[in-house]
């Protein structure tokens, strides 16, 4: 390639790596859910009288929704989860989707029920008190198709709403607005994200990086700690996918600030490239040599010449979620020269090339133990992703990677529950 020095794991990397098929699937596997969506009936004492109906919106709207109460089962370890709407005269079905909660072989388990008598909509679950996750609304104000019809459902979430009465929310992908989220009582919190005025600030900087491997210019933001709190002139670097999302949405900046301040990691560079849109992220995000002689050959070097990163594998993160979650242990497969470390998230593992499903597990069982250490972390609620996540774990197990650590925590594919991840893995691998 004119103008690129492709490193020799690189092109083995390319020569492994046949085309991916025309029919590639841009989906994951169609699999049953194992269990039913933990629906109950919502306990007596949460729902109004008609006569209390103006009282209990107002206190609705004080407390917050969804309103969370004591588990009807009596355990202490159990909550009971309501959801809300507030319907009008023309209100028909209101459908919630907590993240991974749902089951999409019958949609109509997610249906709230109406309160006869009232507009009080409702849908409760019972759900372990560490459970977190962001969920959408669907209103049907009767002007939609017959329920009964099969083009119902996709009309139906096309009805996308704000809840009115929970002001916790997450930036969407793609500028697509905001989407609420819940956290029950044990469930981690997200507390090194918030900006704090006493401590040393870094900064965040958007830029073009030229690619011969891509073809094009990609955005990049990259992160530079703050002068005062630099330990020496050889940062460790994270290199971030999806970087459009949390760098200038998400807030990546404070999180780091908040962990080196802490002591927790030491002051390090980030490098975020932009993953453009989804037909782009489905194009370059799932196993193709392309992007990570992009990272590894373009980028990081690009970065070196702005900042005094180290060349050091072992001190060089990199971290995705979903399909990127694949792509940062694909590119430490394929060039452990520039990256020693892998922090996948719900990692899409289930990728197939040509017809060899989970194909990315299959080459670690086959390739001798690279000098990669692994952090992987899924959703309970993931039950789509977890059977090829727990074969990826033993995989690692038998080919000797003993350093390697999996955790499942109770939550969907969700940012709200990958943040704390994020920065949970960053404190394992780089950490004093």
């Amino acid at each position: 390639m004119e103008g690129v020095v492709q490193s020799e794991e690189s092109a083995r990397m390319a020569a492994s790596v046949p085309p991916p098929p025309g029919g590639a699937p841009h989906h994951p596997p169609r699999l049953a859910r194992p269990n039913p969506v933990p629906r109950r009936t919502a306990p007596a004492a949460v729902l109004p009288a008609p006569d209390d109906v103006a009282e209990f919106w107002a206190d609705v709207r004080r407390r917050g929704t969804p309103l969370v109460s004591p588990d009807p089962l009596g355990s202490a370890d159990h909550l009971a989860v309501t959801f809300l709407w507030r319907g009008g005269p023309k209100t028909r079905a209101v459908q919630v989707l907590p993240n991974k909660l749902g089951d999409p072989r019958a949609p109509e388990g997610n249906l709230m029920e109406r309160l006869p008598d009232t507009d009080v909509w409702h849908w409760t679950l019972r759900l372990r008190h560490d459970w977190r996750g962001t969920y959408d609304l669907y209103v049907d104000e009767g002007d939609g198709p017959d329920p009964a019809t099969p083009e119902y459902w996709r009309w139906l979430r096309a009805r996308s709403r704000i809840d009115p009465f929970n002001p916790r929310t997450l930036p969407r992908r793609w500028g697509g607005g905001t989407v609420p989220y819940v956290e029950l009582p044990a469930a981690p919190r997200a507390v090194d994200w918030g900006p704090r005025r006493e401590i040393a600030h870094g900064t965040l900087t958007e830029h073009k990086v030229a690619s011969v491997y891509l073809g094009d210019e990609r955005r990049v933001w990259l992160y530079e700690p703050s002068v005062a709190v630099r330990e020496s002139t050889d940062l460790p670097v994270l290199v971030l996918l999806d970087g459009e999302h949390w760098g200038p949405r998400l807030g990546l900046a404070h999180l780091l600030d908040n962990l080196i301040a802490d002591g927790r990691i030491p002051p390090l560079a980030a490098v975020l490239p932009d993953s453009v849109d989804a037909g782009t992220r489905w194009a370059e995000l799932t196993c193709r040599p392309e992007f990570v002689g992009f990272l590894a050959d373009e980028l990081l070097p690009w970065a070196a010449e702005r900042l005094p990163v180290t060349d050091d594998p072992a001190r060089t993160v990199i971290a995705g979620q979903s399909l990127g979650g694949l792509t940062a242990a694909y590119a430490a497969v394929g060039a452990p020269h520039r990256f020693g470390n892998v922090l996948a998230q719900s990692g899409s593992f289930w990728w197939p090339v040509g017809p060899d499903t989970e194909w990315l597990t299959r080459q670690l069982a086959n390739t001798p133990r690279l000098p990669v250490r692994f952090r992987l972390s899924f959703g309970e609620q993931e039950w789509v992703a977890l059977p090829a996540a727990r074969r990826l774990r033993e995989t690692l197990a038998a080919a000797g990677y003993h350093d390697a650590s999996y955790q499942e925590f109770n939550g969907g594919h969700d940012y709200l529950c990958w943040r704390t991840e994020l920065a949970d893995g960053l404190v394992e691998l780089l950490g004093r």
